[in-house]
């Protein structure tokens, strides 16, 4: 099965706010968490959402978070500061990132771009990223016991390099962030390759990923995935991957090896051209840049 990141995945298992953006609640006996905390600009609607789920004063213990990005992390401060208790847990590197203020800046610029998409969320609130601190710096083999349910932290680097996945393997669930690209198209039917820091973590990522053979996939943007729709998407994305490569590789070629007009080529071909690729412009090319330099350095 595929279906939008939205409402009740399971019985233990909920994804809130806006589907491109989600927060997973996971509910366990004993106590509960919250993987990803998506945009800043969402936070009152993150807030209000789990507040229908679990209560206004919500007895939420945890925010897990998968990587480094804005649109992963932004509305932590918020949520941090209105519930009482709740307990950041990342890799230790955001926690270093949010303590900069040049980092700071540039995701409150990129979060500002998606204002009128938001603005009627954000309202008048200063919802600015700041910085909070990690109260749990999470490492790979860690595990949290949440009451009938334990949600075990895996190192997936690639993607960035602190990126992680968080697996209950009580219920086979896999929230992977971006570890394993996002779906893409109308109806998620294809693959965004979102290696960043590094090409072969990102595979070796994908491929630790793969031999979890998980039965529910949580993407963090837009899709879960259950059963063998989880498997293929898996599989389509390791395809993809060699695949991408490759496009940007004949593409620097064309260009005899000019990483600046192979980045401007690309955007106007397969973003602005093709219209299939559902992401923010600037952060398409931000990352497409990332993405060139790396493979060009192979070259």
């Amino acid at each position: 099965m595929k279906k939008l990141a939205r409402g009740a995945i399971n019985e233990r298992i909920t994804a809130v706010a806006n589907p491109f953006y989600p927060g997973y609640l996971v509910r366990g006996n004993g106590k509960n968490l919250m993987i990803e905390a998506g945009m800043n600009l969402m936070g009152p609607l993150y807030l209000q959402s789990i507040r229908e789920h679990l209560g206004d004063a919500p007895d939420l213990d945890y925010l897990f978070i998968t990587h480094s990005h804005y649109d992963h992390l932004g509305a932590a401060p918020y949520l941090l500061g209105r519930i009482p208790g709740l307990r950041l847990g990342a890799h230790e590197r955001v926690g270093e990132l949010l303590a900069r203020e040049s980092v700071l800046a540039m995701m409150n610029r990129l979060s500002e771009i998606q204002r009128p998409l938001f603005g009627e969320i954000a309202g008048e609130e200063d919802l600015a990223i700041r910085s909070v601190a990690v109260d749990l710096p999470l490492r790979d083999g860690d595990e949290f016991d949440l009451g009938g349910m334990t949600c075990r932290v895996y190192a997936t680097p690639g993607h960035t390099r602190d990126s992680l996945s968080f697996y209950l393997p009580e219920s086979g669930a896999l929230f992977p962030g971006e570890a394993a690209g996002v779906p893409q198209g109308r109806w998620g039917e294809g693959v965004q390759v979102e290696f960043l820091s590094s090409y072969d973590e990102y595979v070796a990522s994908l491929d630790r990923i793969i031999a979890l053979d998980p039965e529910v996939l949580c993407i963090g943007h837009g899709w879960v995935f259950t059963g063998e729709d989880a498997a293929r998407y898996l599989r389509d994305s390791r395809a993809a991957t060699a695949e991408y490569r490759g496009l940007i590789e004949r593409y620097l070629d064309d260009e005899n090896g000019d990483i600046d007009r192979t980045v401007e080529t690309m955007t106007r071909i397969e973003y602005d051209e093709s219209g299939a690729i559902f992401q923010e412009r600037n952060a398409y090319v931000t990352n497409l840049a990332a993405q060139v330099k790396h493979i060009a350095g192979f070259r």
